[in-house]
């Protein structure tokens, strides 16, 4: 993993559970990316700013609330509109399967559910974020 790949990791919203985004974090961070954790209670517009001006090569989403169709929707509406598509997103969180071909149909490009594993996490990671993933 190229020692550049940035990763914004943020809890959008009023959800107040940040043990997990914690780890996947962490697991991040231990597999040789540099990780920005914006912490609790972030807007959307706070998300996408902070990706930007850290030059984020993704942006990692946490929703547990319910409120995953309008959070991942607006963020990554609010990326094309800054021309920042190139950033990717992905997430996690409680999101009904019902929900996962919406989320792809608006360019999330992987959501993790209960119970998927930092290995996966971090594999997943190395393949699709970063310069090396994408040459």
């Amino acid at each position: 993993m190229s020692a550049r790949t940035r990763v914004v990791i943020a809890k959008p919203g009023l959800d107040g559970h940040d043990r997990g985004v914690k780890i996947v974090a962490r697991a991040l961070r231990d597999a040789g990316m540099e990780v920005i954790y914006t912490g609790l209670h972030q807007t959307p517009e706070q998300i996408v700013e902070t990706a930007i001006q850290e030059d984020a090569d993704a942006v990692g989403l946490s929703v547990l609330s319910g409120a995953h169709m309008t959070l991942f929707r607006k963020v990554i509406e609010l990326l094309a509109e800054r021309g920042a598509e190139d950033i990717l997103v992905f997430g996690g969180g409680i999101i009904p399967d019902d929900d996962l071909p919406e989320l792809e149909r608006l360019g999330v490009k992987k959501i993790f559910t209960p119970g998927a594993t930092t290995q996966s996490i971090v594999e997943w990671a190395h393949e699709h974020i970063g310069i090396d993933a994408r040459t």
